[in-house]
């Protein structure tokens, strides 16, 4: 596999919450796709280039769950994951490097 078609990808959580016609809190959960490639980093809702892209942190919360920050040089940009997200770090900071 090349460097241009490598790609890594991380599955994140958005909870909405809304109140509905009886007054009752509904919690709805969708899940999305984080993907990092050597030229952007590719949310559900934002695209950013990767020469945009400062720097990639984490901080778990408890059995794998916790919030991924991508920080950027349009502010800091928080996705909550339940899954390791070591690969995509790595992957990431490999084609800061390259």
């Amino acid at each position: 596999m090349t460097k241009e078609t490598q790609h890594t990808i991380l599955v994140y959580m958005e909870v909405q919450r809304k109140i509905d016609f009886y007054y009752k809190l509904q919690k709805i959960t969708t899940y999305h796709e984080l993907t990092v490639t050597p030229t952007a980093v590719i949310s559900a809702k934002a695209e950013y280039a990767l020469n945009t892209v400062l720097d990639v942190s984490y901080k778990p919360f408890s059995s794998q769950a916790g919030i991924l920050y991508l920080h950027t040089n349009q502010g800091v940009f928080a996705f909550y994951i339940q899954s390791s997200p070591q690969k995509f770090i790595d992957t990431f900071r490999s084609f800061k490097i390259g």
